[in-house]
């Protein structure tokens, strides 16, 4: 199973720093990140190749849960046949993280992740820090 986490708010600059705190920590577990929207110039996911310990993922900006996830599904789908230890998913907008969550939550999904609680960049006080 992989074990998924949410990642919202806030700014790109901000939601990238707490993804590369999150993989720092945890450096021998081969990671995946889907990022939505894009990414500052000289981020550290525009610079580095996927290599065995990462790959990252840009798919457009826009609710990910639109036309029956079908962007959000595909990406999902490729990634996971990879088997990473931790996926992460990057959303621009929290407002989606409810829905993401219910669809992640449901099969096929459900037999193959295992939902963190989000976290909320923006915010003092989060699902991850209580």
């Amino acid at each position: 199973m992989t074990h998924c986490t949410i990642v919202c708010g806030a700014t790109a600059r901000e939601r990238e720093a707490m993804i590369t705190a999150l993989i720092d920590a945890e450096p021998a577990k081969k990671t995946a990140v889907i990022i939505e929207g894009g990414i500052e110039s000289g981020s550290r996911f525009a610079l580095a190749p996927d290599t065995e310990a990462l790959a990252v993922r840009i798919i457009a900006a826009g609710c990910p849960c639109c036309n029956d996830g079908l962007v959000m599904r595909v990406t999902l789908d490729r990634v996971l046949q990879q088997r990473p230890a931790l996926l992460y998913i990057v959303l621009m907008d929290e407002s989606h993280a409810t829905h993401l969550q219910k669809f992640l939550l449901e099969p096929p999904y459900c037999d193959w992740v295992t939902l963190a609680p989000p976290i909320f960049c923006n915010k003092q006080h989060n699902a991850r820090t209580a």
